[in-house]
C-alpha cells in the first residue's frame, strides 16, 4: 500500500529537479522520496564533534572544521566505492577564494563510514541524480562540515553564491544549535529568479543541477548580542553556536584536478 505514495513522491521530485534545477526536501520529505532512514542518520551526528579545524581558510577565520573523502557509485550496480584518499581541488573558475590549491583533509571516520545509512544516503542520491542524468559512474565527494561562532561570525561559504564546478550538489543540514542566520540562498545561473529559506530541521535537503544555479549561505551568529558573541569567544575555546552540514557532489566526468586546469 505504501509503494505508491513513494513513486508518487519520487516522481515529484525528479519533475522539480527538471523544471527548477533545485528542490528543497525536509525530513519527511526524504523519507518518502528517497527511502531513506532518517532515524539512523543520526547515528552520524557525533562525528561533527570531533571535526579538524580548517587550516586553508584564506579569509583570516578559523570557523570552519572538515572532513573529506571520495567514493565511486556505479548506478548500474548500485555499488558504492571508497577511494584512496585524495586532496580536494578546484578551479578558481569556480571558488575564487580557495580555487587552485590541493587542499588535503582528514577523511571521514570508519563510524561514519561504516554505518549503512551514510551508503545509503550516498547511493540514494546517486541513483536519483542517475535518473536525471544517465551515466555510467558517479565521482562523489563528502564533506563534513561544521561552522561555528567562537570568533563572533561564522561564514558557510567564504566564496560567496558560486557553482561547484560538479553535476549535482546536496546540502544536509546534520543540525544547528544556538545560531541565528544561515539563511540558503538559490538563484539561476542564468536568469533572475531565485529562492530564500532556511534550512533548520535536521536532514533537510538542498538538491542542486549545479550547472543551471548557483547558491550561497549567510553567515551565522550567535543568537545572543554579536559583540557580545565576541567577548565571550575571546575568553572561552568552547563555540557560542554550531551549524552541521554534510555536503555531498556527484560529478561523472572524474573527480576535478589541476590537469583540467583552470586553477
Amino acid at each position: 500500500m505504501a509503494t505508491a505514495p513513494r513513486a508518487d513522491a519520487r516522481s515529484a521530485l525528479v519533475s522539480q529537479l527538471r523544471s527548477s534545477g533545485y528542490a528543497w526536501l525536509e525530513p519527511m520529505e526524504v523519507r518518502a522520496a528517497l527511502e531513506l532512514d532518517v532515524a539512523a542518520l543520526d547515528r552520524l551526528r557525533g562525528s561533527w564533534e570531533q571535526l579538524p579545524r580548517d587550516a586553508y581558510l584564506r579569509d583570516g577565520g578559523h570557523y570552519r572544521a572538515r572532513r573529506h573523502s571520495c567514493f565511486v557509485y556505479t548506478p548500474a550496480s548500485d555499488q558504492l566505492a571508497a577511494v584512496p584518499q585524495r586532496a580536494h581541488w578546484q578551479p578558481t573558475a569556480y571558488n575564487a577564494l580557495h580555487g587552485g590549491m590541493l587542499r588535503w583533509f582528514e577523511p571521514l571516520e570508519p563510524c561514519v563510514l561504516e554505518q549503512r545509512a551514510f551508503s545509503q544516503l550516498l547511493s540514494s542520491l546517486g541513483s536519483l541524480f542517475g535518473e536525471l542524468q544517465p551515466v555510467s559512474r558517479w565521482h562523489v565527494e563528502a564533506r563534513q562540515f561544521r561552522i561555528d561562532t567562537r570568533g563572533g561570525i561564522g561564514r558557510p561559504t567564504p566564496e560567496g553564491a558560486h557553482r561547484d564546478g560538479v553535476d549535482f550538489v546536496a546540502v544536509v543540514l546534520v543540525g544547528r544549535r544556538g545560531v541565528r542566520g544561515g539563511e540558503t540562498r538559490v538563484f539561476e545561473a542564468h536568469g533572475n529568479r531565485g529562492v530564500r529559506f532556511t534550512m533548520e530541521q535536521p536532514w533537510s535537503m538542498l538538491l542542486m543541477d549545479d550547472a543551471r544555479v548557483i547558491h550561497e549561505t549567510t553567515p551565522i551568529q550567535s543568537q545572543g548580542r554579536a559583540e557580545s558573541a565576541a567577548v565571550v569567544a575571546q575568553a572561552s575555546d568552547a563555540p557560542l553556536g554550531v551549524r552541521d552540514t554534510l555536503v555531498l557532489t556527484y560529478r561523472a566526468r572524474g573527480f576535478q584536478a589541476p590537469e583540467e586546469g583552470g586553477g
